[in-house]
């Protein structure tokens, strides 16, 4: 320990170089994670906080099923008298609004029934009710773009008006606020042909929605469901897969996480096989003086060890400030859990790449000091 120690004292300039560069590797790998952490709850919040465990598409959408399924209140009946579990139906669709103080806002539109256990809770106001059609209960995102309770919400292009009555917690859906309304309002939404009258019988748009909200309990075979009503089951974590963009920013921002748990064991081991091929006399020496090749390997692995967890560490502060600075600003996320994990990744890769030169340490001849090459 006292000879690592004083071996890094004595090299200082060397090890600190080599301690900013894991530093900026640990904090870079952080900085990817709180961004892929960010833009998936940005992409899928709203959906993962929806009390279900199954979503049940038509049979025909193969991609983007929230925005290519449809099905009707016939499959619906089928599904919940078959099945004999709860179902709710669901439209989810992505519009454009303004308020009457002027304040322009994009949002996901979820349709629910009010009755069913989709409707959410509120933090603030009142919640959606059955004999209030036209009402909206936003989330905390959009409150933050200026919506306020007691507004009224025109949606753009269609004429619809709807009172926000209440305030849920922040999600979004395809990186878009989402807010909860009536699915006969959602109907309106979704169907309702630009230019049209505002007040259009409901009965002249479909009975459609984009999807069945299930709370299935374990065993209920709906493979076969599927089959009998031509539907496609899916549970709600594969369900994400369905929301746009979701997939395709997960396996960027993955990949570039790969690179890096790449690149950090080949800096760490470059660093650490240059400073063993020049400390080969000494460690000659040293094994001349009778030290074992134990103690030599403890001795460099004592050194990688202090300089990649001390550089992780500082690196996770490194990323932890940089998400307090950017705040609510970008979609950025960095949970304790999530940090720990990625830091001792780093750490462990890390000490991987060192762990390639300990093969020269253990190798090097004492007869070296006596003269053998000579």
């Amino acid at each position: 320990m006292f000879l690592a120690l004083l071996e890094l004292r004595a090299a200082r300039g060397r090890f600190l170089l080599m301690g900013s560069v894991v530093v900026l590797v640990a904090a870079l790998v952080g900085i990817v994670s709180g961004f892929t952490t960010g833009l998936g709850d940005d992409t899928i919040s709203a959906l993962r906080r929806l009390p279900a465990s199954h979503l049940v598409f038509s049979s025909d959408a193969r991609s983007d099923q929230f925005a290519r399924s449809l099905l009707d209140a016939k499959t619906a009946s089928a599904w919940r008298e078959d099945a004999d579990t709860d179902t709710t139906p669901l439209g989810i669709s992505i519009t454009r609004g303004t308020t009457d103080r002027g304040t322009e806002v994009d949002l996901a539109a979820f349709g629910i029934d009010p009755a069913a256990f989709l409707n959410p809770s509120v933090t603030s106001g009142k919640g959606l009710t059955t004999d209030a059609a036209d009402t909206v209960v936003i989330s905390a995102k959009l409150a933050d773009e200026g919506v306020r309770i007691g507004d009224t919400l025109v949606i753009d292009r269609l004429g619809i008006r709807l009172r926000v009555v209440g305030l849920t917690e922040r999600s979004s859906y395809g990186h878009v606020p989402a807010a909860y309304v009536p699915l006969a309002t959602w109907q309106r939404i979704r169907f309702s042909t630009p230019g049209a009258p505002a007040s259009a019988a409901a009965a002249e748009l479909p009975d459609q929605f984009s999807a069945l909200a299930l709370r299935t309990p374990a065993g209920t075979p709906v493979a076969d469901l599927d089959k009998r009503h031509s539907t496609s089951t899916v549970t709600k974590e594969k369900a994400y897969e369905a929301a746009p963009g979701y997939t395709g920013e997960r396996l960027t921002m993955n990949s570039i996480q790969v690179f890096l748990y790449l690149i950090a064991p080949l800096v760490v081991g470059a660093f650490f096989a240059v400073w063993t091929v020049q400390r080969q006399p000494e460690l000659a020496l040293l094994r001349a003086l009778g030290a074992s090749r134990r103690r030599l390997l403890v001795h460099t692995v004592l050194q990688a060890a202090l300089v990649v967890v001390l550089g992780t560490a500082a690196g996770a502060v490194l990323a932890g400030a940089v998400g307090l600075l950017v705040g609510e600003q970008v979609p950025f996320s960095l949970p304790a859990l999530t940090l720990t994990t990625t830091m001792c990744t780093v750490a462990a890769v890390g000490l991987l790449g060192s762990a390639l030169t300990l093969r020269r340490v253990t190798s090097v001849d004492p007869l070296t000091m006596l003269g053998a090459n000579r």
